[in-house]
């Protein structure tokens, strides 16, 4: 793997441990919708993390790691970009509850 790619893993693996270190005292997807900072933090994140693996890594790198749906990757991103109708804040709290720690899993060096 290239070093560029080394590095646009190193940044997703960030934004994702700001996701898990944001996200760590809440509990309920009622507490996550009452903290306006805390979803648009969260969600400025997961946009970054589609952006990098859509635009900044190879298709090298994303064949190397079959485990990672990269096209689901991207559609959450193309959906907050874009906003089809709308954020579904359930499946945002959802994400963070159980894809992005498996996501972080994948990507521990």
């Amino acid at each position: 793997m290239s070093d560029k790619d080394q590095r646009v893993l190193e940044k997703i693996r960030q934004h994702i441990d700001a996701i898990l270190r944001y996200c760590q005292g809440c509990n309920s997807l009622e507490d996550f919708q009452s903290d306006t900072m805390l979803v648009e933090a969260t969600v400025f994140n997961l946009m970054q993390i589609g952006e990098l693996a859509k635009e900044e890594l190879s298709d090298s790198a994303k064949a190397s790691i079959k485990t990672i749906p990269w096209h689901q990757l991207y559609g959450m991103r193309n959906r907050i970009v874009h906003g089809y109708s709308g954020i579904n804040l359930r499946i945002v709290w959802d994400t963070v509850k159980e894809d992005i720690p498996r996501l972080r899993d994948e990507l521990d060096p």
